[in-house]
Protein backbone atom coordinates (compact mmCIF):
# COMPACT_ATOMS: atom_id res chain seq x y z
CA UNK A 1 0.00 0.00 0.00
CA UNK A 2 2.93 2.63 1.26
CA UNK A 3 4.55 1.77 -2.57
CA UNK A 4 1.60 2.56 -4.53
CA UNK A 5 1.12 6.00 -2.46
CA UNK A 6 5.22 6.53 -2.75
CA UNK A 7 4.44 5.90 -6.98
CA UNK A 8 1.17 7.75 -6.88
CA UNK A 9 3.14 11.30 -6.23
CA UNK A 10 6.08 10.18 -8.77
CA UNK A 11 6.93 11.04 -12.27
CA UNK A 12 8.03 8.91 -15.21
CA UNK A 13 9.89 11.01 -16.85
CA UNK A 14 11.72 9.15 -19.33
CA UNK A 15 8.96 7.77 -21.45
CA UNK A 16 6.13 10.01 -23.13
CA UNK A 17 5.26 13.73 -24.04
CA UNK A 18 7.21 15.73 -21.76
CA UNK A 19 5.13 19.11 -21.57
CA UNK A 20 2.52 17.99 -19.28
CA UNK A 21 4.93 16.38 -16.95
CA UNK A 22 7.15 18.92 -16.60
CA UNK A 23 3.96 21.69 -15.53
CA UNK A 24 3.31 18.82 -13.25
CA UNK A 25 6.59 18.77 -11.86
CA UNK A 26 6.58 22.48 -11.87
CA UNK A 27 3.42 23.61 -9.89
CA UNK A 28 3.85 22.39 -7.10
CA UNK A 29 7.43 22.98 -7.19
CA UNK A 30 7.05 26.88 -7.99
CA UNK A 31 4.12 27.14 -4.80
CA UNK A 32 6.64 25.66 -2.70
CA UNK A 33 9.48 27.94 -3.53
CA UNK A 34 6.61 30.54 -3.07
CA UNK A 35 5.63 29.54 0.35
CA UNK A 36 9.27 29.74 1.22
CA UNK A 37 9.81 33.13 0.27
CA UNK A 38 6.61 33.74 2.37
CA UNK A 39 8.60 32.93 5.26
CA UNK A 40 10.72 35.77 4.86
CA UNK A 41 8.19 37.54 3.14
CA UNK A 42 6.02 37.53 6.50
CA UNK A 43 9.62 38.66 8.31
CA UNK A 44 9.73 41.57 6.52
CA UNK A 45 5.98 42.71 6.39
CA UNK A 46 5.59 42.10 10.16
CA UNK A 47 8.89 43.76 10.55
CA UNK A 48 8.27 47.16 8.76
CA UNK A 49 4.84 47.59 9.84
CA UNK A 50 5.19 46.49 13.54
CA UNK A 51 8.98 47.80 14.35
CA UNK A 52 9.99 49.98 11.99
CA UNK A 53 12.32 50.88 8.73
CA UNK A 54 15.93 50.26 11.32
CA UNK A 55 14.37 46.71 11.96
CA UNK A 56 12.88 46.14 8.15
CA UNK A 57 16.65 47.13 7.11
CA UNK A 58 18.29 45.24 9.41
CA UNK A 59 16.30 41.73 7.81
CA UNK A 60 17.12 42.83 4.59
CA UNK A 61 20.30 43.61 4.90
CA UNK A 62 21.51 39.60 6.04
CA UNK A 63 19.84 38.04 3.03
CA UNK A 64 22.76 38.23 0.24
CA UNK A 65 25.04 37.90 3.80
CA UNK A 66 23.04 34.34 4.82
CA UNK A 67 23.03 33.19 1.20
CA UNK A 68 26.75 34.15 0.50
CA UNK A 69 27.62 31.27 3.81
CA UNK A 70 24.97 28.81 2.96
CA UNK A 71 24.70 28.36 -0.35
CA UNK A 72 28.24 26.63 -0.63
CA UNK A 73 26.59 24.11 1.23
CA UNK A 74 23.12 24.00 -0.39
CA UNK A 75 24.79 23.17 -3.32
CA UNK A 76 25.38 19.82 -2.25
CA UNK A 77 21.52 19.15 -2.59
CA UNK A 78 21.69 20.15 -6.43
CA UNK A 79 24.66 16.40 -6.09
CA UNK A 80 22.05 15.00 -4.56
CA UNK A 81 19.54 16.08 -6.90
CA UNK A 82 21.52 15.14 -9.62
CA UNK A 83 22.63 11.58 -8.47
CA UNK A 84 19.31 10.08 -7.49
CA UNK A 85 17.80 11.31 -10.19
CA UNK A 86 20.63 9.47 -12.74
CA UNK A 87 20.24 6.09 -10.66
CA UNK A 88 16.50 6.01 -10.79
CA UNK A 89 16.40 6.39 -14.23
CA UNK A 90 18.94 4.10 -14.94
CA UNK A 91 17.84 1.46 -12.26
CA UNK A 92 20.70 1.41 -10.24
CA UNK A 93 18.57 1.50 -6.89
CA UNK A 94 21.78 0.08 -4.61
CA UNK A 95 23.16 3.01 -5.77
CA UNK A 96 20.38 5.25 -4.99
CA UNK A 97 19.82 3.66 -1.31
CA UNK A 98 23.49 4.62 -0.37
CA UNK A 99 23.03 8.59 -1.79
CA UNK A 100 19.77 8.95 0.31
CA UNK A 101 21.66 7.59 3.59
CA UNK A 102 24.55 9.52 2.60
CA UNK A 103 22.92 12.88 1.42
CA UNK A 104 20.65 12.82 5.11
CA UNK A 105 23.82 12.41 6.99
CA UNK A 106 25.55 15.14 5.54
CA UNK A 107 22.81 17.70 5.67
CA UNK A 108 23.05 16.92 9.24
CA UNK A 109 26.43 17.56 9.55
CA UNK A 110 26.34 20.58 7.29
CA UNK A 111 23.69 22.53 9.20
CA UNK A 112 25.67 21.85 12.50
CA UNK A 113 28.53 23.25 11.00
CA UNK A 114 27.04 26.05 9.79
CA UNK A 115 25.64 27.07 13.13
CA UNK A 116 28.72 27.90 14.42
CA UNK A 117 29.73 29.87 11.25
CA UNK A 118 26.52 32.02 11.67
CA UNK A 119 27.07 32.65 15.30
CA UNK A 120 30.20 34.03 14.82
CA UNK A 121 30.76 35.58 11.43
CA UNK A 122 27.58 37.65 11.52
CA UNK A 123 29.06 40.91 13.39
CA UNK A 124 32.29 40.99 11.64
CA UNK A 125 30.55 40.42 8.06
CA UNK A 126 28.12 42.73 8.40
CA UNK A 127 30.51 45.55 9.73
CA UNK A 128 32.67 44.59 6.00
CA UNK A 129 29.70 45.72 4.31
CA UNK A 130 28.59 48.53 6.22
CA UNK A 131 25.79 47.87 7.65
CA UNK A 132 25.11 51.27 9.80
CA UNK A 133 25.38 52.04 12.92
CA UNK A 134 21.66 52.11 13.96
CA UNK A 135 21.03 48.91 11.82
CA UNK A 136 23.59 46.22 13.00
CA UNK A 137 22.63 45.39 16.25
CA UNK A 138 19.10 44.37 15.09
CA UNK A 139 20.74 42.70 11.90
CA UNK A 140 23.43 40.28 14.04
CA UNK A 141 20.87 39.43 16.38
CA UNK A 142 18.98 38.03 13.53
CA UNK A 143 21.34 36.47 11.90
CA UNK A 144 22.24 34.39 14.63
CA UNK A 145 19.21 33.31 15.50
CA UNK A 146 17.97 32.25 12.39
CA UNK A 147 21.60 30.47 11.85
CA UNK A 148 20.53 28.10 15.13
CA UNK A 149 17.47 27.02 12.76
CA UNK A 150 20.76 25.69 9.71
CA UNK A 151 20.38 21.39 10.99
CA UNK A 152 16.77 21.59 9.80
CA UNK A 153 17.22 23.82 7.02
CA UNK A 154 19.53 21.35 5.23
CA UNK A 155 17.57 18.24 5.93
CA UNK A 156 14.22 19.63 4.17
CA UNK A 157 16.61 21.16 1.71
CA UNK A 158 18.59 17.62 0.88
CA UNK A 159 15.40 15.34 1.87
CA UNK A 160 13.16 17.79 -0.50
CA UNK A 161 15.66 17.05 -3.39
CA UNK A 162 15.91 13.09 -3.14
CA UNK A 163 11.95 13.84 -3.90
CA UNK A 164 12.28 16.08 -6.38
CA UNK A 165 15.05 13.69 -7.95
CA UNK A 166 12.39 11.22 -8.65
CA UNK A 167 9.11 13.78 -10.06
CA UNK A 168 7.85 14.18 -6.26
CA UNK A 169 7.20 17.83 -5.77
CA UNK A 170 4.14 18.02 -4.23
CA UNK A 171 4.56 16.13 -0.70
CA UNK A 172 7.54 19.04 -0.13
CA UNK A 173 4.68 21.65 -0.87
CA UNK A 174 2.54 20.21 1.78
CA UNK A 175 4.65 20.49 4.23
CA UNK A 176 5.63 23.64 3.69
CA UNK A 177 2.25 24.59 3.81
CA UNK A 178 1.85 23.51 7.15
CA UNK A 179 5.36 24.92 8.33
CA UNK A 180 4.21 28.75 6.54
CA UNK A 181 1.10 28.99 8.34
CA UNK A 182 3.11 28.25 11.50
CA UNK A 183 5.35 30.64 10.36
CA UNK A 184 3.25 33.93 9.98
CA UNK A 185 1.03 33.01 13.25
CA UNK A 186 4.47 33.00 15.03
CA UNK A 187 5.35 35.99 13.68
CA UNK A 188 2.27 38.28 14.20
CA UNK A 189 2.87 36.37 17.68
CA UNK A 190 6.08 37.40 18.87
CA UNK A 191 6.69 40.86 17.62
CA UNK A 192 3.35 42.37 17.91
CA UNK A 193 1.99 40.57 21.37
CA UNK A 194 5.24 39.84 22.62
CA UNK A 195 7.17 43.17 21.04
CA UNK A 196 10.46 40.83 20.75
CA UNK A 197 11.14 42.79 17.21
CA UNK A 198 14.07 40.51 14.48
CA UNK A 199 14.15 38.26 16.93
CA UNK A 200 10.26 37.37 16.93
CA UNK A 201 10.26 36.84 13.13
CA UNK A 202 13.64 34.97 13.34
CA UNK A 203 12.35 32.52 16.02
CA UNK A 204 9.55 32.06 13.83
CA UNK A 205 11.22 30.82 10.68
CA UNK A 206 13.55 28.51 12.91
CA UNK A 207 10.50 26.87 14.26
CA UNK A 208 8.62 26.93 10.79
CA UNK A 209 12.10 25.02 9.29
CA UNK A 210 12.19 22.38 12.33
CA UNK A 211 8.35 21.30 11.52
CA UNK A 212 8.98 21.40 7.27
CA UNK A 213 12.37 19.12 8.12
CA UNK A 214 10.51 16.73 10.67
CA UNK A 215 7.52 15.85 8.05
CA UNK A 216 10.02 15.37 4.76
CA UNK A 217 12.19 12.99 7.18
CA UNK A 218 8.94 10.88 8.15
CA UNK A 219 7.96 11.02 4.62
CA UNK A 220 11.50 9.40 3.45
CA UNK A 221 11.25 7.01 6.33
CA UNK A 222 7.81 6.01 6.13
CA UNK A 223 8.33 5.23 2.22
CA UNK A 224 8.30 1.95 1.07
CA UNK A 225 10.19 3.32 -2.06
CA UNK A 226 14.23 2.64 -3.53
CA UNK A 227 14.84 6.13 -1.64
CA UNK A 228 13.37 4.99 1.65
CA UNK A 229 15.65 6.03 4.55
CA UNK A 230 16.30 4.08 7.12
CA UNK A 231 18.22 5.79 10.28
CA UNK A 232 19.11 2.61 11.81
CA UNK A 233 22.92 2.73 11.19
CA UNK A 234 22.84 5.71 8.65
CA UNK A 235 26.33 6.21 7.32
CA UNK A 236 28.15 8.82 4.98
CA UNK A 237 29.06 6.68 1.96
CA UNK A 238 32.58 7.78 0.62
CA UNK A 239 32.04 7.16 -2.61
CA UNK A 240 28.78 8.67 -2.82
CA UNK A 241 29.77 11.61 -1.43
CA UNK A 242 32.34 12.26 -3.93
CA UNK A 243 30.15 12.21 -5.99
CA UNK A 244 27.93 14.33 -4.42
CA UNK A 245 30.37 16.91 -3.73
CA UNK A 246 32.05 16.68 -7.36
CA UNK A 247 28.42 18.06 -8.56
CA UNK A 248 27.45 19.93 -5.86
CA UNK A 249 30.49 21.93 -5.00
CA UNK A 250 30.59 23.80 -7.91
CA UNK A 251 26.72 24.57 -8.08
CA UNK A 252 27.17 25.62 -4.30
CA UNK A 253 30.63 27.87 -5.45
CA UNK A 254 28.69 29.49 -8.15
CA UNK A 255 25.78 30.53 -5.46
CA UNK A 256 28.24 31.36 -2.95
CA UNK A 257 30.25 33.92 -5.26
CA UNK A 258 27.25 34.98 -6.67
CA UNK A 259 26.19 35.82 -2.97
CA UNK A 260 30.12 37.87 -2.96
CA UNK A 261 28.88 40.30 -5.65
CA UNK A 262 25.50 40.60 -4.24
CA UNK A 263 27.09 41.67 -0.78
CA UNK A 264 28.81 43.93 -2.73
CA UNK A 265 26.16 45.25 -4.30
CA UNK A 266 24.49 45.38 -0.94
CA UNK A 267 27.26 47.17 0.45
CA UNK A 268 26.77 49.93 -2.29
CA UNK A 269 23.03 50.33 -1.41
CA UNK A 270 24.04 50.61 1.83
CA UNK A 271 25.84 53.43 0.67
CA UNK A 272 22.53 55.36 0.56
CA UNK A 273 21.42 55.03 3.95
CA UNK A 274 18.83 52.95 5.40
CA UNK A 275 15.86 54.94 3.62
CA UNK A 276 17.43 53.54 0.18
CA UNK A 277 18.19 50.13 2.12
CA UNK A 278 14.47 49.63 3.08
CA UNK A 279 13.16 50.73 -0.04
CA UNK A 280 15.95 48.06 -1.95
CA UNK A 281 14.48 45.35 0.59
CA UNK A 282 11.12 45.07 -0.14
CA UNK A 283 12.05 45.48 -4.16
CA UNK A 284 14.66 42.60 -3.58
CA UNK A 285 11.49 40.52 -1.55
CA UNK A 286 8.99 41.32 -4.54
CA UNK A 287 11.39 40.15 -6.90
CA UNK A 288 11.83 36.67 -5.26
CA UNK A 289 8.47 35.58 -5.80
CA UNK A 290 9.29 36.16 -10.10
CA UNK A 291 12.44 34.47 -9.16
CA UNK A 292 11.18 31.38 -7.78
CA UNK A 293 8.38 31.37 -10.17
CA UNK A 294 11.45 30.91 -12.89
CA UNK A 295 13.79 29.00 -10.93
CA UNK A 296 11.60 25.88 -10.65
CA UNK A 297 11.90 25.31 -14.62
CA UNK A 298 16.06 25.17 -13.20
CA UNK A 299 14.80 22.68 -11.14
CA UNK A 300 13.00 20.75 -13.31
CA UNK A 301 15.77 20.52 -16.14
CA UNK A 302 18.25 19.28 -13.24
CA UNK A 303 15.54 16.25 -12.53
CA UNK A 304 14.22 15.33 -16.33
CA UNK A 305 18.02 15.33 -18.00
CA UNK A 306 19.52 13.85 -14.89
CA UNK A 307 16.76 10.85 -15.18
CA UNK A 308 16.51 10.55 -19.37
CA UNK A 309 20.85 11.39 -18.78
CA UNK A 310 20.83 7.98 -16.86
CA UNK A 311 18.69 5.99 -19.15
CA UNK A 312 20.80 7.20 -21.79
CA UNK A 313 17.64 8.98 -23.92
CA UNK A 314 20.33 12.03 -24.88
CA UNK A 315 17.24 13.22 -28.03
CA UNK A 316 14.81 14.07 -25.13
CA UNK A 317 17.57 16.00 -23.21
CA UNK A 318 17.08 18.73 -25.98
CA UNK A 319 13.88 18.57 -26.04
CA UNK A 320 13.82 19.37 -22.63
CA UNK A 321 15.74 22.48 -22.83
CA UNK A 322 13.77 23.53 -26.12
CA UNK A 323 10.18 22.95 -23.45
CA UNK A 324 11.18 25.01 -20.82
CA UNK A 325 13.09 27.89 -22.41
CA UNK A 326 9.70 28.55 -23.96
CA UNK A 327 7.95 28.26 -20.60
CA UNK A 328 10.51 30.64 -18.50
CA UNK A 329 10.36 32.78 -21.14
CA UNK A 330 6.94 33.41 -21.00
CA UNK A 331 6.48 32.77 -16.92
CA UNK A 332 9.35 35.69 -16.92
CA UNK A 333 7.78 38.36 -18.97
CA UNK A 334 4.29 37.67 -17.32
CA UNK A 335 5.15 38.09 -13.91
CA UNK A 336 7.88 40.38 -14.25
CA UNK A 337 5.73 43.02 -16.21
CA UNK A 338 3.02 42.32 -13.55
CA UNK A 339 5.03 42.14 -10.65
CA UNK A 340 6.23 45.71 -11.76
CA UNK A 341 3.05 47.24 -12.37
CA UNK A 342 1.94 46.29 -9.52
CA UNK A 343 4.61 47.28 -7.74
CA UNK A 344 3.41 50.69 -5.99
CA UNK A 345 0.62 48.26 -4.04
CA UNK A 346 2.56 45.37 -3.58
CA UNK A 347 5.29 47.56 -1.55
CA UNK A 348 2.67 48.76 1.15
CA UNK A 349 2.32 45.45 2.03
CA UNK A 350 6.22 45.94 3.26
CA UNK A 351 6.56 49.24 4.14
CA UNK A 352 3.57 52.34 4.89
CA UNK A 353 6.34 55.14 4.00
CA UNK A 354 6.58 57.09 0.98
CA UNK A 355 10.53 56.80 0.29
CA UNK A 356 11.27 53.79 0.58
CA UNK A 357 8.27 52.70 -2.23
CA UNK A 358 10.03 54.96 -4.56
CA UNK A 359 13.11 53.50 -4.40
CA UNK A 360 11.63 50.06 -4.63
CA UNK A 361 10.11 50.87 -7.44
CA UNK A 362 13.59 52.01 -9.02
CA UNK A 363 14.77 48.89 -8.26
CA UNK A 364 12.07 46.74 -9.65
CA UNK A 365 12.22 48.75 -12.85
CA UNK A 366 15.99 47.88 -13.82
CA UNK A 367 15.63 43.80 -12.50
CA UNK A 368 11.77 43.25 -12.45
CA UNK A 369 11.11 43.64 -16.31
CA UNK A 370 14.18 41.64 -18.40
CA UNK A 371 13.97 39.30 -15.42
CA UNK A 372 13.39 36.23 -17.78
CA UNK A 373 16.99 36.71 -19.18
CA UNK A 374 17.75 35.29 -15.49
CA UNK A 375 15.65 32.38 -15.82
CA UNK A 376 16.97 31.48 -19.03
CA UNK A 377 20.12 31.68 -17.72
CA UNK A 378 19.20 29.46 -15.31
CA UNK A 379 17.81 26.96 -17.05
CA UNK A 380 20.17 26.64 -19.27
CA UNK A 381 22.67 25.92 -16.00
CA UNK A 382 19.81 23.27 -15.12
CA UNK A 383 19.87 21.56 -18.48
CA UNK A 384 23.94 21.08 -18.13
CA UNK A 385 24.28 19.92 -14.24
CA UNK A 386 21.51 17.40 -15.08
CA UNK A 387 24.07 16.21 -18.02
CA UNK A 388 26.59 15.91 -15.30
CA UNK A 389 28.52 18.53 -16.33
CA UNK A 390 28.87 20.89 -13.15
CA UNK A 391 32.50 22.96 -13.39
CA UNK A 392 31.52 24.45 -16.68
CA UNK A 393 28.88 26.27 -16.05
CA UNK A 394 30.41 27.23 -12.72
CA UNK A 395 33.01 28.67 -14.51
CA UNK A 396 30.79 30.54 -17.20
CA UNK A 397 28.31 31.87 -14.55
CA UNK A 398 31.09 33.04 -12.35
CA UNK A 399 32.77 34.59 -15.36
CA UNK A 400 29.76 36.09 -17.04
CA UNK A 401 27.74 37.54 -14.21
CA UNK A 402 29.81 37.03 -10.75
CA UNK A 403 32.93 38.34 -12.29
CA UNK A 404 31.21 41.25 -14.61
CA UNK A 405 29.10 42.71 -11.61
CA UNK A 406 31.82 43.14 -8.97
CA UNK A 407 34.24 44.70 -12.39
CA UNK A 408 31.23 46.78 -13.03
CA UNK A 409 30.59 47.89 -8.96
CA UNK A 410 34.54 49.36 -9.28
CA UNK A 411 34.60 50.54 -12.56
CA UNK A 412 31.28 51.91 -14.18
CA UNK A 413 29.11 52.31 -10.77
CA UNK A 414 32.23 54.01 -9.20
CA UNK A 415 32.07 56.81 -11.88
CA UNK A 416 28.31 57.13 -12.10
CA UNK A 417 27.41 56.48 -8.53
CA UNK A 418 23.83 56.18 -8.90
CA UNK A 419 21.37 53.46 -8.46
CA UNK A 420 19.73 53.20 -11.72
CA UNK A 421 23.90 52.16 -12.70
CA UNK A 422 24.05 49.54 -9.88
CA UNK A 423 20.69 47.77 -11.01
CA UNK A 424 21.39 47.72 -14.48
CA UNK A 425 24.90 45.48 -14.08
CA UNK A 426 21.79 42.55 -13.57
CA UNK A 427 20.47 42.34 -16.90
CA UNK A 428 23.51 42.90 -19.00
CA UNK A 429 25.19 39.88 -17.10
CA UNK A 430 22.12 38.09 -17.65
CA UNK A 431 22.37 38.25 -20.95
CA UNK A 432 25.91 37.75 -21.20
CA UNK A 433 26.15 34.69 -19.47
CA UNK A 434 22.95 33.12 -21.17
CA UNK A 435 24.69 33.49 -24.59
CA UNK A 436 27.88 31.53 -23.46
CA UNK A 437 25.97 28.99 -21.85
CA UNK A 438 23.89 28.22 -24.99
CA UNK A 439 27.31 27.68 -26.99
CA UNK A 440 28.47 25.83 -24.13
CA UNK A 441 25.62 23.56 -24.52
CA UNK A 442 25.47 23.18 -28.03
CA UNK A 443 29.38 21.96 -27.98
CA UNK A 444 28.29 19.38 -25.19
CA UNK A 445 25.17 17.99 -26.85
CA UNK A 446 27.03 17.63 -30.78
CA UNK A 447 29.72 15.47 -28.85
CA UNK A 448 27.07 13.63 -26.84
CA UNK A 449 24.74 12.43 -30.16
CA UNK A 450 27.73 11.64 -32.42
CA UNK A 451 29.04 9.17 -29.33
CA UNK A 452 25.33 7.73 -28.81
CA UNK A 453 25.21 7.31 -32.62
CA UNK A 454 28.99 5.09 -32.72
CA UNK A 455 27.83 3.38 -29.78
CA UNK A 456 24.74 1.94 -31.35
Amino acid sequence: MAKAVSKKYEIDMCNGPLLGKILVFYVPLMLSGILQLLFNAADVAVVGNFAGKESLAAVGSTGSLTNLIVNLFIGLSVGVNVLVARFYGSGQMDELKETVQTAVATALASGALLVFVGFFVARPALAWMDTPEDVISHSVLYMRIYFGGMPFMMVYNFGSAVLRAVGDTRRPLYYLSIAGVVNVALNLIFVIVFSMGVAGVALATVVSQVISAVLVVRCLVKSDSEYRLVLEGMRISPDKLKRMIQIGIPAGMQGALFSISNVLIQSSVNSFGSTVMAGNTAGSNIEGFVYTSMNAFHQAAISFCGQNYGAMKYRRVGKILLICQGLVIGVGILMGSAAYLCGGTLLKIYTPEYEPIQYGLLRMRYICLPYFLCGMMDVMVGVLRGMGYAVMPMLVSLTGACLFRVVWIYTIFRSYHTLPCLYISYPISWALTFLVHLACFAVVYRRLLAKAEKTA
